[in-house]
């Protein structure tokens, strides 16, 4: 959640030495690396204390970015307390030691620092920007979050409320009520079928205590990933790392996670919503991050709905036939599971035939395997669009984090095209069968279900 600008409830305006720090960040941030992602120097430190990061070093803005994560996520969140990692996202810059929520956010806002927090399924992130001049004061306040937040009862309730208003509207939102479905669906009886923000009931049946035990159990050395891009040095990183998460526990108390698969034989469900048009998200399994096959399945993916409109779905029922007017799919592997899913969105009395078009060009795909030039166009946009995702410190920091938290060796940046490059088409039609030819698709309809009724639908 993002805490660089106040939430609702405090206006403040900023004085002039807050406004040129700010207006100097954001410049800093706008302001590209000065060489491309294949001249980069990735550099592997380990503080006087023993704690492991990714650097780096970029001197000509006087910015840094660090990112970082705790294995565990909201998958930690123990049961009837859906949300809680969600809820912990978002208190802790409502102060911390000895500073109070009002003053710990005027801090932040006179020396222009960026800090949020954000959970996924698996791990727990926390994003932090600092001018340079100013980065003493902002590590002791990153510290403070870290180690002591302070969970005040009034700061508690008022974003108790906001999260809330935050379900209440996403439960009138086709898009996130038929995502969360599938999860539901696809992911019964594990921590990934849950839901990540929680319900109206779990959230308001969560406590202070509760938020301090999740951070006490999850916020340790053990499980933690940092990366740092911009103007810092590997000794004053190293400083950074020990003054910062020094005095975390050594190792976290996680909950087990087994490993899962999205349930097979093929399910649809249907949710009533009244709303101008329906909308589906289908999905199967997919090979695991460390799978040999999965870099194939990502090609593919681009080619299947991850390419905008020179995919296959947009092709065939956007292009050819008007039945929606958006529709796509990603690969998304989780660390215990994977999954390639995607989504439509069409006038309700089309739902149908746009699901029946999509599962004939899975199954076309399955059968054949795509054609030679949407796979070589497929590759060749992977290819050349990768340095796009390293054309900012911060962008840097989010890529690398990633692989880093995944076990890939720094190296493995430059070696990412060359991967993509190797694949063949006899490679992409194995795989495509592998992934594909099953009657596994799990769909779930939000909107007018019976008039969204396939031919080919189950349940």
């Amino acid at each position: 959640m993002q805490t660089l600008a106040r939430r609702a409830g405090t206006i403040r305006t900023p004085g002039f030495a807050a406004i040129f720090s700010f207006a100097a960040l954001v410049l800093a941030l706008l302001v590209p690396p000065s060489g491309p992602a294949h001249a980069m120097k990735i550099q592997s430190v380990k503080s006087p204390g023993g704690i492991e990061a990714w650097l780096v070093e970029e001197h000509a803005n006087p910015l840094m970015a660090m990112k970082f994560a705790f294995e565990g996520g909201n998958s930690q969140d123990p049961v009837g307390k859906d949300g809680l990692a969600n809820f912990l996202s978002a208190m802790l810059d409502e102060g911390a030691g000895d500073i109070k929520s009002s003053d710990y956010q005027e801090r932040m806002e006179e020396i222009a620092m960026r800090m949020s927090y954000e959970d996924s399924r698996d791990a727990f992130y926390g994003n932090f920007e600092t001018l340079t001049q100013n980065r003493d004061k902002a590590v002791e306040l990153l510290r403070l979050a870290i180690t002591k937040p302070r969970f005040d009862q009034d700061a508690v309730e008022r974003i108790r409320a906001q999260l809330v208003a935050n379900l209440v509207y996403a439960d009138r939102d086709p898009e996130k009520v038929a995502a969360k479905e599938w999860f539901a669906v696809a992911f019964q009886g594990h921590s990934y079928g849950r839901p990540s923000q929680g319900t109206e009931a779990t959230v308001a049946a969560i406590t202070r205590d509760d938020l301090e035990a999740y951070r006490k159990r999850t916020f340790a050395k053990s499980n933690l990933k940092v990366v740092a891009v911009g103007d810092i040095t590997a000794e004053e990183l190293g400083k950074l790392l020990d003054e910062v998460f020094g005095a975390l526990p050594e190792k976290a108390d996680l909950l087990p996670v087994p490993l899962t698969k999205p349930a097979v034989g093929g399910k649809e469900k249907r949710i009533d919503m009244n709303v101008p048009q329906s909308v589906a998200v289908f999905g199967v399994g997919a090979m695991a991050r460390k799978d040999p096959d999965f870099m194939t399945a990502f090609v593919l993916n681009q080619l299947i709905g991850g390419g905008g409109f020179a995919s296959r779905l947009m092709e065939e029922v956007r292009e050819k036939r008007g039945l929606a007017y958006s529709v796509y799919s990603y690969i998304q592997p989780f660390r215990h599971a994977s999954i390639l899913t995607g989504g439509v969105a069409t006038k309700t009395d089309a739902m149908g035939q746009s699901l029946d078009v999509i599962r004939s060009e899975l199954k076309r795909i399955a059968e054949e395997g795509p054609t030679p030039d949407e796979f070589e166009n497929a590759k060749k946009y992977l290819i050349g669009s990768y340095a796009l995702r390293f054309d900012t410190n911060a962008k840097i920091a989010s890529q690398l984090l990633g692989l880093f938290e995944d076990d890939f060796a720094p190296d493995y940046v430059e070696k990412r095209n060359s991967l993509i490059a190797a694949i063949t088409l006899e490679d992409a039609k194995r795989v495509a069968k592998r992934l594909l030819e099953n009657d596994d698709l799990i769909v779930t309809i939000v909107g007018k279900p019976k008039a969204a009724a396939t031919a080919a639908g189950k349940g």
